[in-house]
């Protein structure tokens, strides 16, 4: 057995944000029957989730950050019922969990564990009532922001509004670490960053981001704050989005988002589909894939969707073709978030079903094992892989556990 397969073995890949639930919510109207193989307009299915070595599974449960809070909070409960669907219809692959003890059980039950982040703090409306309520449904880590600010917290992608955290903010952080919601700085502006690791009292995480230092992208964690992640005993969750990992193609998007401005295309992307309707029929891949926006203003667009480019902009996508992104790159970015905070507090956040494509080797969940040999290559050994893959956010999971004054996670689930 190799050294990868070894480390597999040991501690299977616990993934901190596969986009799934969108995915299905926009492309089959919350249909999960037909998903045990064989659904290549995804990233994701159960068979190359084993393929890929993957044991345990953050399903995002994302809304967009510019919908009401109300419409957000809906569509959210939405989502997560969609992952409570989804682990029902293959009860022998799949399997709920809340806590550590639960995804070990899981994984000694032959199953992969799934758990719950809300990928956005629009999400909890700004109160903490309903913030408990989804940590009571199962959500075990809340991402402060998503691309747009919200009225407490500021978003790399956005201006800044409040200059990081506010008293809000920093209330809605320390009630999420209050009772054992783990709060995911992925997304948020640099000050946020700094702000909630200045009042955190237990580890935090980054669901799905790189380094800054490698690829200089907005998402990305610079290392001033990999120190203080390391000293808050988190964990960067390394993700695959090309434009995160290589300086190519976020030279390459940030290109074709000037050359769409010059031409005056129109801005802005395909609606948020409505869920169905009680009563209605309901929608599946027989009726056609949705476009959605991704990277950039010219529209990427998720597996198995992509939107055919206005006429215009052909001729500049002809004359610029786009770079890929590689494993290699994307290794380089786990390598530097360990040299800068060290080996216990690297992980994997892939963010498939999420953007439109992956670097190459990387292009669905069955690429984990192809990533681990690069870095087997580069002289990791197997206790290096096993915290990388699934020790280190088991550790985080338990030491949040551990934290909370009142847990509010449900009961573990019956095996």
């Amino acid at each position: 057995m190799s050294v990868v397969d070894l480390a597999l073995q040991a501690a299977p890949v616990i993934d901190g944000h596969n986009d799934l639930p969108m995915a299905l919510r926009e492309r089959a109207g919350y249909r999960v029957d037909g998903l045990a193989a064989g659904r290549p307009e995804f990233h994701t299915d159960i068979a190359r989730l084993r393929a890929g070595g993957v044991g345990g599974q953050f399903w995002s449960v994302y809304v967009p950050s510019d919908l009401s809070e109300p419409e957000a909070v809906a569509a959210t409960m939405e989502q997560i019922d969609a992952v409570y669907r989804l682990v029902a219809a293959y009860p022998r692959d799949l399997a709920i969990a809340y806590s550590a003890a639960d995804v070990e059980a899981a994984q000694r039950g032959g199953r992969i564990a799934s758990l719950i982040g809300i990928e956005g703090g629009h999400s909890l409306a700004t109160s903490l009532g309903v913030l408990r309520a989804f940590a009571r449904l199962g959500v075990r880590y809340v991402t402060l922001t998503h691309n747009h600010n919200t009225s407490w917290a500021d978003s790399a992608a956005d201006v800044p509004g409040v200059g990081g955290l506010d008293d809000d903010g920093r209330a809605i952080v320390a009630e999420m670490q209050r009772i054992g919601v783990l709060v995911d700085l992925s997304h948020v502006a640099a000050t946020t960053m700094h702000a909630a690791l200045e009042v955190a009292t237990a580890p935090v995480i980054f669901s799905h981001s790189s380094a800054r230092a490698v690829t200089g992208h907005r998402r990305n964690v610079a290392d001033d704050v990999l120190v203080k992640l390391r000293d808050n005993g988190g964990v960067c969750m390394v993700a695959f989005v090309p434009v995160f990992v290589s300086e190519q193609v976020a030279a390459w998007s940030a290109a074709a988002d000037a050359e769409w401005e010059r031409l005056g295309l129109p801005a802005g992307k395909a609606p948020w589909p409505s869920a169905p309707r009680p009563g209605a029929p309901r929608s599946g891949p027989e009726a056609g894939p949705v476009p959605t926006a991704g990277g950039g203003s010219f529209g990427t667009a998720l597996p198995g969707g992509d939107v055919p480019p206005p006429k215009p902009f052909r001729a500049w996508l002809a004359a610029h073709p786009r770079p890929e992104a590689t494993i290699a790159q994307v290794a380089d970015h786990v390598e530097h978030v360990r040299a800068v905070a060290g080996v216990d507090h690297v992980g994997l956040g892939g963010d498939y079903d999420g953007c439109d494509r992956l670097p190459v080797g990387l292009e669905d969940v069955t690429g984990y094992p192809r990533l681990l040999a690069e870095l087997a290559g580069r002289g990791w050994s197997q206790g290096d892989l096993e915290k990388l893959t699934g020790r280190n956010v088991l550790r985080v999971l338990r030491d949040t556990e551990a934290a909370a004054e009142e847990p509010l996670w449900p009961l573990s689930p019956a095996r």
